[in-house]
Formats: structure tokens, C-alpha cells, sequence
């Protein structure tokens, strides 16, 4: 992952664990809404490029970006979501339905705030958990660009796409030694973290989440 201050970061892993399966929760419902056109434009964010934005429209030309130092993005329980196309990207109907969403799975959303109003913002505290009734049906697919659409990986449900997700084990010595040297470039290209090729070497990996995977690097390769 970068650590530049000028680049964003929009890799779902590297958020805490509760709120990365509330941002899943928070995209698998917004799928089943009929919302489907939604991406992740930031995720984790480090003290430094905090400090960044905070610059941006005070010490630093620019418009205002952010109204504070302290944001939850470095605390790894935040994200920021736009709308594709044919929305604008940041089109207020179609956040304040995922907003109303949001609430109802426990996520405070930044267009409920009083004065600093962030529409595109959500974020949780450390110790949220998934409400009584919800449950991830699937691999979600939460795209990082405005190419990617939602989308459910689950068994058994003809309208999408059906994967069991046990270890993957392609059976093929060179199936297997091309998927790890896939990864292994997305690792070096800074896409995705080493942990996933640490999987794939060790057999740890499912075939839901090579999938995904596949997915993810696809979208930001087509940047």
C-alpha cells in the first residue's frame, strides 16, 4: 500500500474487522436495494494525509476538504463512498438513501452530523456489531472505482453467481504457480497486501475470496 499523502487508499483490509464487515453489510444491503452503483473512494488514512487535507483551503490552495484531524479513517473505522455513473458522483438522493440504510445497520453516516455535514462519509465504533436479523449472505464485492458495480457471490441463487467457498485447490501445478504470481504482482504493484499471496502459498485461500480478489485487482488495474 502506498504512503503517499497525495494518494488515497481504498483497500477494505486495511480497515478494523467490525467495520469491515459493516461497510460488506452496508453494500450487500444497499445491493439488495437496488443500489448497486456505489464504490469506495477511501478507506484507511494516516495521521500525515489527515494532516493533509486538513491543509488543503487553509495553509494550502485548494477547497476545503475535511473539518477536522482527529477522523475516524485513521482510527481504521471509516470510509467514504461515491456513486457512478449515470448519478453524479456524489449525487445527494442517491447517498441519503444509503444513508437511511446506514442507520439502520448501526452506521453513523456524515450527512446526520449538525454543521460539518459529509454525505458520502460512514463510520463505526470498535465495538459495533452486525443487528439482530442481518447476516452477509455472500462474498460482497464492494468496488474501489466507478467502473465496478456491487455485487453477491453466494451458492445456490441463480441470479448470481455461484462458488462454494471451500479452499481452492486448482489440481494443476501450473494453474497454481500462475494464480500466485498473479497476486504476487498485484502485492508488488501495491494493490493488495502480502497476506493474500501468504494465503495462496500456504492453501488458506477459498475460492470465494481468490475470486474477489481477482475482482479488486481487476477494477484498479483499469483505472
Amino acid at each position: 500500500m502506498s504512503t503517499s499523502v497525495t494518494t488515497t487508499c481504498r483497500d477494505l483490509a486495511e480497515l478494523l474487522p467490525a467495520a469491515q464487515t459493516a461497510c460488506r453489510l452496508l453494500f450487500q444491503e444497499c445491493y439488495k436495494a437496488g443500489i448497486k452503483n456505489i464504490f469506495i473512494t477511501e478507506t484507511y488514512r494516516s495521521q500525515a494525509r489527515q494532516n493533509y487535507l486538513y491543509a488543503q483551503g487553509r495553509t494550502r490552495p485548494g477547497q476545503i476538504v475535511t473539518w477536522t484531524l482527529n477522523s475516524n479513517h485513521k482510527s481504521r473505522l471509516a470510509w467514504d463512498i461515491a456513486v457512478g455513473p449515470p448519478q453524479s458522483l456524489y449525487d445527494v438522493t442517491t447517498l441519503s438513501k444509503i444513508g437511511a440504510i446506514a442507520r439502520k445497520l448501526g452506521i453513523t453516516w456524515g450527512g446526520d452530523w449538525v454543521g460539518s455535514i459529509d454525505r458520502p462519509h460512514f463510520e463505526v465504533k470498535s465495538t459495533w456489531k452486525m443487528p439482530k436479523g442481518y447476516k452477509l449472505e455472500g462474498q460482497v464485492i464492494v468496488p474501489s472505482n466507478s467502473k465496478g458495480k456491487v455485487q453477491i457471490i453466494v451458492e445456490d441463487k441463480k441470479e448470481e453467481n455461484k462458488v462454494t467457498n471451500t479452499n481452492w485447490n486448482p489440481g494443476s501445478p501450473t494453474m497454481k504457480t500462475e494464480a500466485e504470481n498473479y497476486i504476487a504482482h498485484a502485492v508488488k504493484d501495491g494493490i493488495i497486501q502480502a497476506s493474500h499471496l501468504k494465503d495462496i502459498q500456504s492453501g488458506a485461500m477459498t475460492t470465494d475470496r481468490l475470486i474477489g480478489l481477482y475482482i479488486t485487482i481487476q477494477q484498479r488495474r483499469s483505472k
